[in-house]
């Protein structure tokens, strides 16, 4: 069966995970929550570095740990096809970059060696490789990091907050490389992270961790979009949408791109004619009128319908979701605005947007 079944019982004093998932078989999964949600205790089960009290674990049918099976079967962590990523890279300071990509591979085939070509390749990292790692940047190290964990081939790729470590200019120095592994590898990657921009840039399902449960799970745009989940995002509440580059406005610099609910006018990304995009429309862009509204400076105006009201953390703020046809939005607003205009699940209204970020 393709897919990933992970379910795990594991007590310790003060902690319990408990969490029963079915992730999809490729692309990215994101484990999303506070710190101490359990999110590292989970990735370290998947890994075989934490052995749960009870568990299973199956990933595209392989069975890597059953212990309701009468014997109980279990993978010890090296026997595990897996790549495992950590928040620091630990490269060996005596060897080069492909010195310490070579660690560790002595064991494996010719045949599997090829691997390591096409992670140097993905990674962008030729240049790096007989340099010692304290002669790379932050970034530099995570890119070998991560090409390490490629290099074996794996049929799982687990991520631990590999950009927790970086300042802001070394994060989106590897982002790209991150999204293209997101588009050329077709094995599965469990991606562990406590912030939204890299959630929203990278993940097509999402997996939101409270206290050792998994409260929420599902894909990307849809579990974003729910307002019953225990975990807000504060500022970064929003949504991720899939479109398409229709239209671009050389004077002014500027992209059209169509979604699935209609069309939005974005700074133009470079991004090719046809050209798949990520948009992040966050709640705090978003205004909501009755009707139309003429001679304004926003650019994007859609109708829309509401759909569900709820509490923001702040008692005088609403979160509304909404839905531009098949898509949601989500809008914050003031419970006295709302009231004001007398909002209700099925009411149609026009929703301006104020800023879209085009992610990728």
């Amino acid at each position: 069966m393709a897919g990933i079944q992970a379910r795990f019982h594991l007590d310790w004093p003060g902690f319990t995970l408990d969490v029963d998932l079915d992730l999809p078989a490729r692309g990215v999964t994101a484990l999303f929550g506070h710190s101490g949600s359990g999110k590292t205790t989970l990735l370290r089960c998947m890994a075989g570095l934490e052995r749960a009290s009870l568990g299973k674990l199956i990933v595209n049918g392989e069975v890597w740990q059953d212990d309701a099976h009468k014997s109980g079967h279990w993978l010890p962590t090296h026997q595990r096809p897996l790549g495992y990523v950590f928040q620091e890279a630990s490269l060996f300071p005596h060897l080069t970059v492909m010195g310490n990509l070579r660690y560790g591979m002595r064991r494996i085939s010719n045949a599997q060696q090829a691997g390591l070509d096409q992670a140097i390749e993905l990674l962008g990292i030729s240049h790096l490789l007989e340099r010692k790692p304290d002669r790379l940047s932050g970034g530099e190290r995570s890119r070998i990091g991560i090409a390490r964990a490629l290099a074996l081939r794996p049929r799982l790729l687990l991520m631990d907050e590999p950009l927790a470590a970086l300042d802001l200019k070394r994060k989106q120095e590897i982002l790209p490389y991150l999204e293209r592994l997101h588009a050329e590898l077709d094995i599965p990657v469990i991606y562990v992270s406590h912030a939204p921009d890299e959630v929203a840039r990278l993940a097509d399902h999402l997996v939101v961790m409270d206290a050792g449960r998994a409260v929420a799970a599902g894909p990307l745009t849809e579990t974003l979009a729910r307002l019953d989940l225990p975990i807000r995002l504060g500022d970064d509440a929003g949504v991720v949408l899939g479109a398409v580059v229709v239209e671009r406005d050389a004077r002014w610099h500027l992209a059209r791109v169509e979604f699935a609910g209609g069309s939005l006018w974005v700074r133009d990304g470079g991004h090719a004619m046809g050209e798949p995009v990520r948009l992040r429309i966050l709640a705090r862009d978003v205004s909501v009128a009755l009707e139309r509204i003429e001679g304004t400076s926003i650019l994007n105006c859609l109708p829309a319908t509401v759909d569900l009201l709820a509490d923001s953390e702040h008692p005088a703020l609403a979160l509304l979701r909404l839905q531009a046809g098949p898509s949601p939005l989500l809008a914050r607003l003031t419970w006295r605005s709302a009231v004001g205009l007398g909002l209700i699940p099925g009411m149609p209204v026009w929703v301006q947007i104020k800023a879209v970020a085009l992610i990728g």
